[in-house]
């Protein structure tokens, strides 16, 4: 037994040295390189482009198998001007031999020096790397419904490796090349190293990067695990640190579990203070937005928690920093194909008007002809609306928008299938408070929305001042108003709009007309001689306006003015597609000193006024005819009157020699000293 068990010893020891000679002799006899044509032709079909490797192969069995090779070069399709799609100046991998049949790998060195990737589209668009490789040959049908009715794996068991262990592990030299040239663009990536240290399961692994990006510094450091006995299973712990261009600087701190098999995340992460703006000129690259205030976009700062799996995020403790303004923030998302999100976001403050382009400002000749050019408008596809589901709010302390000052906005907003509501939305502005509700509805192809609002106490002489720059309306407004409206587009909105309001001004003045001015002085007021020099302005106790809105026609039936002197009567339409005017006011002067809680009916002298034009260019006149009409039906023996006008009888045969707008002028003086109204 002791001599068997000595000759199956001796046997297994032969057998070893001999394998252990033939891995070392192997190499030293057998000629390598005149197998290199032959690997250069194989692989040249293989990928369906010119292969070759200029350096000597270099092979080693025993301890270390390893392999190595300088100077390899892989080219490009026809029709690229540059020669290679990759190149590599030399590699260098060596592995222990006996231990991989353990599943115990240890690498002693992997060097990879002067890689170089171009990455090229061409002025048709296509790039270098399409059509790279043979294309895969179709599996036969059998096969396709075998492989299709067998189950998927659900996560495997980890790695197929039970230890790792590195010795040198760096790629330097590393070069990436874009390269666009239907739009003329270039981006180069030079100097790339990167290098890995302690690379081993039971160890954190130290990781280096660094390049260049068109001559400008990026790099990436920190560490990665432990990653345990088992990869891909329990906990992976990293803090990763990226800094670029000197502007830049990231922060990722962690940990990730069972990335093999049901990956989950827990990560903080942090941005530090950094200029938009100089890291886009750092990049050598003109800053894309153009702003109102060039200060805008010089500070953002980041710092958020993120936690989550393969089917759900969550965002917790969310800062960002922007200008002088801070938004903080939560938020969660779940089911990824039918998006579940919920949010809530506290702004402090924010002037919108910094980051919005600067006014006057010129758009580009490309642009203006396109606008020019009426473009066909593609259909909104309303789907992912339809599947997402929403539930968030809105906090803002101090916002600036449009150069109107609003504070404490909230808003509430919740969606699901396709139907959203705003409700509520509350907020301050100009002394007043504001309330509204909302809902957007795209279950079907054209959306429809709704808006009931209500106001009071909103100052409105310095809101119009800040939003249009003009001041022709003062007073502290009450409103409820109610519309609807179909529709995604400007055009379809106005010609689709419904609804009802009533307006209620209250101790203040529109500015700019003088109607009792108007009625006391026709010539001054209708531009029959020049005007004063003062500002005119009519101010009023009260003004209110009723309104309807029909398919983007506004009427109001019924809109009344009263001040101690004055009642004024206001019936017309404003066209929201054609945006005309159409209005008749009828003021009448009543000599009172009682104000609008005086409900007595005031006798007076109407002088109705047309309100006709655009909005941008609102045109008034007297309406000649229905002011000789009222005072011809209140006062008896002035029915010659009507002569004056024209178009009437005797009015078109004037012959004395004052003219008409003078013998109005006299009349209408005339009737005022009259003491109607008392």
């Amino acid at each position: 037994m002791k001599k068997a068990i000595k000759w199956i010893s001796i046997a297994v020891g032969v057998v070893v040295i001999l394998v252990i000679a033939t891995l070392l002799i192997v190499p030293m006899f057998v000629d390598i390189q005149k197998y290199k044509p032959e690997i250069e032709k194989k692989v040249s079909e293989a990928v369906g482009r010119p292969f070759t490797i200029g350096g000597e192969l270099r092979l080693s069995l025993f301890p270390w198998a390893g392999i190595a090779f300088s100077d390899l070069h892989m080219g490009n399709p026809p029709g690229f001007k540059e020669k290679d799609f990759v190149s590599v100046k030399s590699f260098d991998v060596k592995v222990k031999l006996i231990p991989l049949i353990t599943k115990d790998i240890q690498i002693k060195r992997f060097i990879l020096k002067g890689p170089r990737i171009a990455l090229i589209k061409s002025k048709t668009g296509r790039g270098n790397w399409e059509g790279l490789g043979k294309p895969a040959k179709e599996a036969p049908a059998k096969d396709r419904n075998k492989k299709a009715d067998k189950p998927e794996s659900g996560g495997g068991g980890g790695l197929p490796i039970k230890s790792l262990a590195v010795g040198k592990f760096a790629i330097t030299e590393g070069a990436v090349l874009l390269i666009d040239h239907a739009k003329g663009e270039r981006v180069e990536i030079s100097d790339i190293t990167f290098r890995l240290k302690d690379v081993s399961f039971d160890r954190p692994v130290k990781m280096e990067f660094s390049a260049l990006v068109d001559g400008r510094p990026l790099s990436m450091k920190g560490n990665i695990g432990p990653v345990g006995k088992d990869p891909g299973k329990g906990t992976i712990p990293l803090e990763l640190s990226v800094n670029a261009l000197k502007q830049l600087n990231i922060i990722l701190k962690g940990k990730i579990v069972d990335p093999a098999t049901k990956l989950k995340f827990d990560l903080a992460l942090q941005v530090a203070p950094f200029s938009p703006r100089k890291l886009v000129a750092a990049l050598g690259r003109k800053f894309p937005v153009n702003t109102a205030d060039a200060k805008a976009l010089t500070r953002v700062a980041l710092k958020t928690g993120v936690k989550g799996d393969l089917n759900s995020v969550s965002i917790s403790g969310g800062i960002l920093d922007l200008d002088e303004s801070k938004l903080k923030f939560t938020a969660k998302a779940k089911e990824f194909s039918k998006p579940n999100i919920m949010f809530d976001l506290n702004l402090d403050k924010i002037d919108l008007d910094r980051y919005l382009p600067p006014p006057g400002e010129k758009k580009p000749a490309e642009e203006t002809a396109k606008a020019k050019t009426p473009a066909v408008k593609k259909k909104t596809d309303y789907t992912p609306l339809r599947k997402l589901v929403l539930d968030g709010t809105i906090r803002v302390g101090k916002l600036k928008a449009n150069n109107a000052r609003i504070q404490d906005v909230y808003l509430k907003v919740v969606g699901k299938n396709g139907l959203f509501n705003i409700e509520p939305l509350t907020l301050k502005l100009y002394q007043g408070d504001m309330s509204a509700k909302s809902t957007l509805d795209v279950r079907q192809d054209t959306p429809k929305s709704n808006l009931e609002l209500q106001a009071k106490g909103i100052q409105v002489g310095p809101l119009i001042k800040d939003v249009m720059k003009k001041d022709f309306l003062e007073g502290a407004v009450k409103a409820r108003v109610a519309i609807s409206m179909r529709g995604d587009d400007p055009d379809r909105i106005k010609k689709t709009l419904n609804g009802k309001g009533d307006l209620l001004f209250t101790d203040g003045a529109i500015v700019g007309i003088d109607i009792a001015g108007m009625v006391r002085n026709v010539k001054a007021k209708f531009g029959l001689a020049k005007a004063g020099g003062t500002k005119p302005r009519t101010d009023f106790s009260e003004l209110h306006a009723p309104f309807t809105i029909t398919n983007g026609v506004v009427n109001t039936p019924n809109t009344t003015m009263s001040s101690p002197l004055l009642r004024l009567v206001a019936k017309g339409d404003a066209h929201l597609v054609k945006e005309t005017l159409d209005f008749r006011v009828e003021p009448k002067v009543v000599f009172t000193t009682k104000g609008q809680g005086d409900a007595k009916e005031r006798s007076g002298i109407m002088v109705p006024v047309l309100v006709t034009g655009t909005f941008s260019s609102p045109k008034f006149r007297p309406d000649l005819k229905g002011m000789v009409k009222g005072l011809t039906d209140k006062l008896p023996g002035t029915s010659d009157l009507k002569k004056l006008l024209p178009g009437q009888s005797g009015g078109a045969q004037e012959t004395e020699s004052k003219p008409v707008g003078k013998k109005l002028e006299d009349t209408v003086k005339g009737l005022l000293k009259l003491p109607f109204g008392r």
